[in-house]
């Protein structure tokens, strides 16, 4: 039977949070780490490998679901640099952390922040605002920054020696270095946050599935499914009779693996006809009208190096839509019909982010 940890200890993977783990648990305490994915973030089979270098017991939560529902209504704590929620995510995974400690009987949360390492999310305001509104104020510990923080209830109760915490504090590494040596840490992560929505390339393709509403979404917006969608391949998009079409192309074998996991109801599939090339998956594609169709299997055979041989040559080629054939002219397969297509370049999608942030602000909205 599993044994009823003292701590559930948010983790990231991240060397802040292996020491937090650590901490705790040179102490004498029993921890478990609880690690929570979603189509941002997460490495769902890690737990074993963790357990491995770092010697802590790590539980797996995907918290996709929830993320993908708080993007639809937007962060009341907006966006950092790119569409990184940061605030409201840290307050989304608390919550989460916060239903496990209950599940498994801890009497604690713990997690690695560090005071003023991230700029939107490890201010002191932020770090008493966040577990004011996840709802674990008191229950929250962060060791490595302890000394600056109030005294948290297991500190009061004497569960946790608070002189045995630290104060760390700033962008730097080198105490969190230097405590990993102590632990004798035989790898150490690189610095980095891991989220994608940090990065300007997955943000744009984030945004367009977040605001394009495209023909095959439910109504109620992009669930973890479209996002995941939207992270892989080229991405193409196209609006025709007032409604945004979305096209996923394979780049590789792995792409087009996915791109199959990822077919639902009403999507289609284009695989060329008789010759090797990428999978597209037309989002709602049964919907599409037959000639977006045409050019969306057009690009599918664009990016085939032996179907633009084949037409080259003069040859026409075919596409398999699901259940329907199309057969392309050369001059087709050439031009790739892709002037209606687009993935507007990070600049316009900023644009677009920030003139949303003044509206709804104009508005009074969070």
């Amino acid at each position: 039977m599993t044994e009823t940890p003292d701590a559930v200890v948010l983790f990231s993977g991240g060397l802040d949070s292996i020491l937090a783990a650590r901490v705790l648990m040179a102490q004498g305490l029993k921890v478990r780490c609880l690690h929570c994915v979603s189509p941002f973030f997460g490495e769902p089979a890690a737990a074993q490998r963790w357990k491995r270098l770092y010697g802590v017991d790590v539980d797996v939560t995907d918290v996709g679901e929830d993320f993908a529902a708080m993007l639809r209504s937007r962060p009341p704590h907006g966006f950092g640099k790119c569409l990184n929620p940061c605030v409201d995510c840290k307050i989304l995974l608390l919550r989460a952390a916060r239903r496990h400690m209950e599940e498994v009987g801890a009497s604690f949360l713990a997690s690695g922040e560090v005071l003023g390492q991230r700029p939107m999310s490890q201010r002191l305001d932020t770090l008493h605002l966040i577990p004011r509104e996840a709802g674990v104020r008191g229950l929250l510990l962060r060791p490595l920054c302890a000394r600056h923080l109030p005294p948290t209830e297991p500190e009061e109760s004497g569960l946790v020696d608070r002189e045995r915490l630290l104060g760390i504090s700033g962008r730097g590494r080198g105490d969190q270095l230097a405590l990993a040596r102590q632990f004798g840490l035989s790898e150490i992560p690189t610095p980095g946050g891991g989220c994608r929505l940090t990065e300007r390339e997955n943000a744009r393709r984030y945004w367009l599935a977040l605001t394009r509403r495209p023909a095959g979404m439910g109504p109620e917006g992009p669930t973890a499914r479209d996002f995941r969608l939207a992270a892989t391949g080229r991405q193409y998009w196209r609006e025709a009779q007032g409604r945004w079409h979305w096209l996923c192309v394979g780049r590789n074998n792995k792409d087009n693996e996915r791109l199959r996991e990822a077919a639902g109801p009403g999507d289609l599939l284009l695989r060329l006809s008789g010759l090797p090339g990428p999978l597209g998956l037309a989002r709602g594609g049964t919907a599409w009208e037959r000639p977006v169709l045409e050019e969306a299997a057009a690009i599918v055979a664009s990016c085939a190096p032996r179907a633009r041989e084949a037409a080259a040559a003069g040859s026409r080629v075919g596409v398999n839509a699901g259940d329907l054939r199309l057969v392309l002219s050369p001059a087709a397969v050439a031009a790739g019909e892709r002037e209606a297509w687009e993935l507007p370049a990070w600049e316009e999608v900023r644009e677009e982010i920030r003139a949303e942030a003044r509206a709804r602000a104009e508005a009074g909205k969070p």
